[in-house]
């Protein structure tokens, strides 16, 4: 499978789960000059940008790893970009979904909410 192969998995899985918690969503692959953000959604009054990494079943590498300084500044640029945008006054919050992609099926998945600041 290509890495973006994987990647649409784990969006998916994601979008499903967040739609199964009640969220609407309101974007995928909000993209911007400098930044990405892979799932908006909203549930209620509050607006969740949700990083999604998606790996291959590996004992070495987990997603979480990728959530660095630099890329967690791109997604809070994206973010601010997409309020304005769209003209929306919202309380935000910014999460990462980590999914194990093994043969085409996520074998392992983690949602963390809040997992970092603006």
């Amino acid at each position: 499978m290509t890495t973006k192969e994987i990647g649409n998995i784990g969006e998916e899985f994601t979008e499903k789960f967040l739609i199964s918690k009640g969220c609407e969503i309101l974007a995928r692959n909000f993209t911007i000059r400098g930044g990405e953000i892979d799932i908006i959604a909203k549930k209620g009054e509050l607006i969740h940008f949700v990083e999604v990494k998606a790996r291959k079943r590996s004992p070495l590498e987990t997603g979480d790893r990728a959530i660095t300084q630099s890329k967690i500044k791109h997604i809070v640029r994206t973010a601010q970009v997409f309020l304005s945008k769209f003209e929306i006054e919202s309380n935000c919050v910014f999460d990462v979904a980590i999914v194990e992609v093994d043969n085409g099926k996520v074998t392992d998945f983690k949602y963390i909410q809040r997992a970092f600041t603006a």
